[in-house]
């Protein structure tokens, strides 16, 4: 009798598992996409991208996941009140993108996880613990911008000789304002540049910007990382051209609408192999127990349409590391 007894208790604790693994797979999920612009054919890619991803692993919308998507459609101010919309539809977990994106979705939830795609330094905005072990409710990918930013710094002096007063046209609403800075004024003093930071949004806010920058004689304008400003990319690329400013950019989108040049991973990528961190989570992964991902493949994109309207010739030594050269 004990050892019958001993077998249904084997047999049941076996198949509790594989009853709780057909609960699962029966369940729908809902995952919520907290983004900037649907309209954009740029955002519109990316997502798709991300998509794509989620399909790779078994996750098909409208049969094992649902998809809730807000935008804040270049309103800085909205994206709050949109994080907790998603919230409030009880998602089962938040993908975003950067920074501002991700503060928004913390203020609106400590327990649902955040995966992000492309965060600008996740570690010194303080929205992970480390990046080996983010802690809390969020993990993803970084670009690590602060890299990336002095990086540009180097390349927009050597295609610009000679430019030692440089603009940083950026938002305080973004997380990662205060780490861009303070890595490219650590970076320009052995460069012997002169770093101007100038505030803008969006809107007249860019038009009273760069009028600002031409004014005192700014020789080249390092953009940093703003959700928004990938919305207003095509006029922020008029307004360079206009006040005749060379511009670095950390996405190459900003290039293709007529800035002068971008260093950047590959942002579709980073869609992609964000499917990844939420198959996880959905699976049983805690986000804490993820870590952060970083690109390893960057790309520099030159418009040399742009140089030429410019009056600028790119060095030789700048085009040959150039991954991609827009005529």
């Amino acid at each position: 009798m004990r050892l019958i007894g001993l077998a249904v208790v084997v047999a049941l604790s076996l198949l509790a598992p594989l009853a709780g693994e057909a609960q699962q797979a029966g369940k729908v999920y809902r995952v919520g996409i907290l983004g900037e612009k649907a309209s954009d054919p740029s955002e519109a890619r990316l997502w798709q991208a991300f998509r794509s991803g989620l399909r790779e692993r078994g996750w098909i919308e409208g049969k094992n996941i649902l998809i809730e998507s807000r935008w804040g459609e270049g309103n800085s101010a909205r994206i709050t009140e949109l994080a907790a919309a998603l919230v409030g539809l009880k998602v089962d977990l938040i993908v975003t993108r950067g920074s501002i994106y991700v503060h928004s979705a913390r203020t609106a939830t400590s327990s649902i996880p955040i995966v992000f795609t492309m965060h600008a330094d996740p570690e010194r905005t303080g929205h992970v613990a480390s990046l080996a072990r983010p802690g809390g409710n969020i993990t993803g990918l970084s670009i690590q911008m602060t890299d990336l930013v002095v990086k540009g710094l180097e390349f927009l002096t050597s295609a610009v000789p000679g430019a030692k007063h440089i603009a940083v046209l950026g938002s305080p609403e973004a997380p990662s304002y205060t780490p861009s800075l303070e890595a490219l004024q650590e970076a320009g003093r052995p460069l012997q540049v002169q770093l101007r930071t100038v505030v803008a949004g969006t809107g007249p806010d860019l038009e009273r910007a760069f009028s600002a920058m031409a004014r005192e004689h700014a020789q080249a304008v390092i953009v940093l990382g703003f959700g928004p400003y990938m919305a207003a990319r095509q006029r922020i690329g008029e307004l360079a051209l206009r006040y005749r400013l060379p511009t670095f950019f950390t996405w190459r989108d900003h290039v293709e609408a007529g800035g002068l040049m971008s260093y950047s991973p590959d942002h579709t990528d980073l869609l992609r192999r964000a499917a990844i961190y939420v198959d996880k989570i959905l699976r049983g992964a805690k986000p804490a127990e993820l870590p952060v991902e970083q690109p390893t493949k960057f790309e520099l994109v030159i418009n040399i349409k742009t140089a030429k309207a410019l009056g600028l010739t790119i060095p030789p030594s700048v085009l040959l590391q150039a991954s991609q050269v827009i005529e």
